[in-house]
């Protein structure tokens, strides 16, 4: 059992699954923001652009519910349409927010990084320098 839990605990620790987890976590957040986006700012206009109308009232009664004065004794059977629009509004707005993000860093990414100076050439060796070699050179032929 130690050995299956170490394993565990390997595996959970890999760098991929860590950043997984934090993208899942990171995406939860920005999923909040775009729905609010959507719900708050975006599909208002559009309810004043097709006269006051709110997608998410719009559903399809296939049943009406029963009620016994204020007790519902059978619900209302209906097919909510107008929340699976909200709901595409809401994929299509969170994709294209997605495409310009990794379109922002991918542009981050391509650019080049700036190139470093090229190193100084070496200085001339000095006079005494020279000699020395020469004398070493000498030396290593006989």
């Amino acid at each position: 059992m130690k050995k299956f839990i170490n394993e565990f605990k390997e595996f959970a620790m890999k760098g991929n699954v860590v950043d997984m987890a934090v993208g899942v976590i990171i995406g939860a957040a920005f999923g909040k923001i775009v729905t609010s986006l959507v719900n708050d700012i975006i599909m208002p206009a559009i309810g004043m652009l097709t006269g006051g109308i709110n997608f998410s009232d719009y559903k399809w009664v296939i049943q009406e519910g029963v009620k016994n004065g204020e007790e519902i004794v059978t619900p209302e059977v209906a097919i909510t349409w107008g929340a699976f629009v909200q709901t595409i509004f809401d994929f299509l707005i969170i994709a294209f927010c997605i495409f310009v993000a990794i379109k922002f860093i991918n542009k981050l990414k391509r650019q080049p990084a700036p190139e470093p100076e090229a190193p100084a050439a070496p200085a001339e060796p000095t006079e005494e320098v020279k000699l020395l070699t020469e004398i070493r050179d000498l030396l290593s032929k006989k």
